[in-house]
């Protein structure tokens, strides 16, 4: 089994469990060894007070990218921390697409940047920092 082969079997199992992402509309579009990319179209009810859409569903995003990512390698692993900055406002309508990269992993730990952006706008910039819990996704005689 290639790694592109395992990280897709670590999305399947997890996008299967993931209600919060799957509840949000989000989309797993493509997903490698520490690599994943992510889609969320911002509903009515993603736009806040100032008609704008919502940071924290942004960084939900994000926050999902950025776990499919830090997965892809078929160990069980969760957020240590992670920051957004926001750069630009999205708007009702908008199809965010959250684009997650690994940095560095050592051991159990790993940092990943992912970039949230509407078309060609970068509308922020996330970083996570990861720590495997022990486990996998997919048990070994599947693999």
């Amino acid at each position: 089994m290639t790694p592109d082969d395992l990280a897709r079997l670590s999305a399947a199992a997890m996008w299967a469990d993931d209600r919060a992402s799957q509840a949000l509309g989000m989309q797993v579009d493509d997903v490698g060894p520490g690599r994943a990319v992510l889609r969320m179209r911002l509903r009515e009810d993603m736009v806040n007070g100032h008609g704008i859409g919502h940071g924290g569903l942004t960084f939900a995003l994000a926050d999902s990218a950025f776990a499919f990512a830090c997965n892809s390698h078929n160990r069980r692993t969760v957020a240590a921390g992670a920051e957004i900055r926001f750069r630009a406002p999205t708007r009702l309508g908008d199809e965010l697409v959250a684009t997650a990269v690994e940095r560095s992993r050592e051991g159990r730990d790993g940092t990943y940047d992912v970039t949230v952006a509407v078309g060609d706008t970068v509308v922020a910039t996330f970083v996570g920092r990861s720590r495997e819990i022990g486990g996998a996704l997919v048990e070994p005689e599947a693999t």
